[in-house]
């Protein structure tokens, strides 16, 4: 006998396929919603500029301003003792037919001690880890610090899930401007605009 002819049997298929196709169409927006809400969840995020931020800010205007004039002075420091060492070479080139390979070597010590040293100034005062590299962390690092409590504060108040920095390092494509909160970390740092 064939199953499938039996009335009662054709109507529990058709019944089971129309349960079926009804919760494909249940199914479909119920994950829809549920993906669409849990993006919208985790785009909570604010935009800023630190460079702005910072540029607002007297208190890191005075700093740049110290940390170009010690650059500006200790660069003139280099520059003198390096004109000192091009005159001592042009004074040796002339002088060198003259003198005796005692001489010579004396002064071709002395020019080499020069150089050295006119390196180690450049390294202490410019390098990694330098005079200016201290004085930039001792200047600046408290006013980053500053700013970051800032954003770290309203970044909780407001619930933000992150915060993009749009001056350096990330590029920001298009950020909508309701999402620029650079203002307002300024209100927060009590600086008027």
């Amino acid at each position: 006998m064939n199953l499938i002819n039996k009335p009662i049997d054709k109507l529990f298929i058709f019944i089971f396929l129309q349960k079926i196709c009804f919760m494909k169409k249940l199914i479909l927006p119920v994950l829809i919603t549920l993906v669409t809400s849990l993006n919208a969840v985790a785009q909570h995020y604010a935009v800023i500029d630190t460079k702005y931020i910072l540029s607002k800010m007297p208190e890191y205007n005075m700093a740049d301003k110290k940390l170009q004039d010690l650059s500006t002075q200790w660069q003139k420091e280099i520059d003198d003792k390096q004109a000192l060492l091009n005159q001592m070479y042009k004074d040796y080139d002339a002088e060198q037919f003259m003198l005796s390979d005692e001489l010579k070597k004396k002064r071709e010590d002395e020019l080499f001690n020069k150089e050295k040293e006119l390196r180690d100034l450049q390294k202490k005062r410019f390098g990694y880890e330098g005079d200016l590299f201290k004085e930039r962390q001792s200047l600046v690092k408290p006013l980053q610090d500053k700013v970051y409590n800032a954003v770290q504060k309203i970044a909780v108040a407001h619930g933000y899930d992150f915060i993009l920095d749009k001056s350096e390092g990330i590029t920001v494509i298009f950020a909508d401007p309701k999402l620029e909160k650079s203002d307002e970390v300024l209100r927060e740092l009590g600086i008027k605009n």
